[in-house]
């Protein structure tokens, strides 16, 4: 007999009887497939529960090895680079950190000109300490303008509540000077300050007492120029900063917030860059002195 597939004579029940033995084995095969698949599905999820298994059952020992390899190199990225030389208030490289580099810092921040001279820095590539006053965010503009010299990557320092000459004030409006300020940085921005400078330089034992006790960093600075009345001009302070024989390795140069030292200040770091220096940033510094 020849059968093409579509004949429904039934010859003796010879066709009849090959289409139905040919249904019943395609449904046995489907079948075998179902039950291969769903075994293989089965299989698939087991091997996913023995391995979340074995994730859950690592050993303490495991656990703290891995932690502590998280916590090195966590370190070694923020591994201290200069330290603060306070015989002088430059920094000093360790190890092997550049050395022909210098740190900018900020005062009386910020006042008029602090975003515009953060935006400046920023586009230059460069990282500066802003060392701000109370008095300077005591408004909605003020605490506006401070996170956006924050969020332009600087460092927001302690510089007092009013610039009062510390030793020229009673201890305990020493303390509130400088605590009361770095509670209010911390209302701002969610974060206390690192570094602290007291206005004119002027510290006092007290001062140093509550600095190290607030954990910062206290500093003074190597040179600077902008408050004197003939580098009041852009082009006569721009250079000045960068011909001055205090310009030397790790110097810690001081500028404020001021009209004439936003005008210059690009002119002052490229010119500082054509000199050979490089940039420390804040976060490169040991704040835990000996």
């Amino acid at each position: 007999m020849v059968y093409d597939g579509e004949s429904k004579i039934d010859n003796g029940g010879e066709i009849m009887r090959f289409t139905y033995a040919k249904g019943v084995l395609c449904l046995g095969i489907s079948a075998s497939l179902l039950v291969a698949c769903q075994e293989t599905e089965q299989e698939v999820d087991l091997d996913e529960i023995e391995e979340e298994e074995n994730e859950d059952d690592q050993s303490p020992s495991e656990a703290d090895e891995e932690a502590e390899a998280t916590e090195e190199e966590i370190e070694e990225e923020t591994k201290p680079e200069y330290i603060l030389n306070e015989g002088n208030w430059a920094l000093e490289p360790i190890d092997d950190a550049e050395e022909e580099a210098v740190l900018i810092t900020i005062d009386d921040a910020p006042d008029e000109h602090g975003p515009e001279m953060a935006e400046t820095l920023d586009d230059l590539g460069v990282t500066a300490i802003f060392f701000v006053n109370h008095h300077f965010i005591d408004d909605e503009e003020g605490e506006e303008e401070l996170l956006e010299i924050k969020e332009h990557g600087h460092e927001i320092g302690n510089h007092t509540m009013t610039h009062a000459n510390l030793a020229e004030i009673p201890e305990e409006d020493v303390e509130e000077e400088i605590v009361e300020l770095s509670d209010e940085i911390e209302r701002i921005t969610d974060e206390r300050p690192d570094f602290f400078r007291a206005p004119h330089g002027m510290n006092t034992d007290r001062s140093w007492e509550v600095v190290e006790e607030e954990d910062m960093l206290g500093m003074n600075w190597t040179y600077g120029f902008d408050w004197e009345e003939e580098y009041t001009d852009p082009d006569a302070l721009a250079d000045i900063m960068v011909e001055t024989e205090y310009l030397q390795n790790g110097a810690n140069i001081l500028m404020h917030d001021r009209e004439w030292t936003n005008e210059a200040l690009e002119d002052i770091i490229i010119g500082l860059e054509d000199e050979g220096y490089d940039f420390i940033d804040p976060e490169q510094i040991e704040l835990e002195q000996e």
